[in-house]
């Protein structure tokens, strides 16, 4: 069975007054996909993940979730779609004054009628799904930063998100710790049935994880390849995406 569309983006311009980062993006989030963006440093993707989360309204084009315009619909529909995603944010994000477990559940005490007993529940709970069980009093300095960025998905979790978000999720973590979080991703992506987007540079998990990819260009400022990551290393013949894919070891 096909799967279904879960973001459509058509005809996308995203410009700074004046200034046009990227144009003329077209490209479709499929649900169940780890959808990767890619491309060069500056050529817009934190940008254009800005856009698909609600943050910022594009100059031209339209985002579509299922049937609705994003940008179109109201207000209230739109914060009820911004709600249904979660974030995973560079650095964690995490509010260094509070705990794990209050990190955790911010959230839920903004968006649920929850009492603090079932919040404290199923904090511990989302800590528990990212491998983080028993560290619900710490803070995030007395944690490594691949544990980190483990709790910072464990709150990006906590309302059971429709699409999740990560912008440049294995930053700053060893080979090791970025393997596990890959391996994390997947686990959440299956066990969640959550639509995954994200923003990488790094290669083993563009092709360990990433099912359909854009590939953002900066000097034409649009899109120049889309399409699985191991399809487009074997059948793009862009030496712009080629170069990317193989870090200049082109064939």
């Amino acid at each position: 069975m096909s799967k279904q569309p879960h973001i459509i983006v058509n005809n996308l311009t995203m410009a700074y007054g004046d200034f046009i980062i990227q144009q003329n993006l077209n490209f479709t989030v499929n649900e169940d996909d780890i959808f990767i963006l890619m491309g060069g440093s500056g050529c817009g993707k934190s940008t254009l993940l800005r856009h698909l989360v609600g943050l910022k309204q594009p100059a031209k084009g339209t985002v579509f979730y299922r049937d609705t315009n994003f940008w179109q619909t109201n207000i209230q529909q739109r914060r009820e779609i911004m709600r249904q995603n979660g974030i995973l944010y560079q650095s964690g994000a995490l509010w260094s004054s509070m705990t794990l477990a209050e990190n955790i559940s911010l959230p839920l005490a903004e968006y649920t009628d929850l009492t603090p007993a079932e919040i404290k529940e199923l904090a511990s709970l989302k800590l528990a799904l990212v491998g983080l069980s028993g560290f619900e009093d710490y803070y995030p300095s007395e944690i490594s930063g691949g544990m980190q960025k483990r709790a910072g998905l464990a709150r990006a979790i906590a309302l059971d998100p429709k699409i999740l978000f990560f912008d440049e999720p294995s930053a700053g973590l060893d080979p090791i710790s970025a393997k596990l979080l890959d391996d994390l991703i997947l686990e959440l992506r299956d066990s969640l049935g959550a639509t995954i987007i994200m923003v990488t540079h790094e290669l083993a998990s563009i092709f360990a994880i990433g099912s359909n990819a854009v590939f953002l260009d900066t000097d034409s400022k649009t899109m120049i390849a889309s399409g699985a990551p191991k399809t487009l290393l074997k059948e793009c013949t862009d030496s712009t995406v080629q170069q990317f894919l193989t870090r200049g070891n082109t064939r």
